[in-house]
């Protein structure tokens, strides 16, 4: 049990990081046109910023070459497998 003069620590707050998504508070039984109005009011530039900025990748033609050659390889393997199946 605990004693009167106990103080009892609140739990810390979770430091917001890039990675989170902020929860969006409304009332119970909010209709869909109300919810939609807060996620609007809710959103923000840094929010949109995130979707907009152009990350550097992989080109197109080195993940193709890729494939092409992982296929090619993969095609060999069953060649060979299906002339070992048929001499026994």
């Amino acid at each position: 049990m605990a004693k009167p003069n106990d103080k009892r620590r609140r739990p810390v707050k979770a430091k917001e990081n890039a990675g989170t998504i902020p929860v969006l508070r409304i009332k119970k039984g909010a209709s869909l046109k109300a919810i939609y109005a807060a996620a609007l009011r809710a959103f923000t530039a840094a929010d949109l910023q995130k979707y907009t900025e152009i990350e550097t990748g992989i080109p197109a033609r080195q993940v193709l070459s890729d494939l092409e050659a992982i296929d090619r390889e993969e095609a060999q393997k069953r060649r060979r497998e299906s002339k070992n199946g048929r001499s026994r």
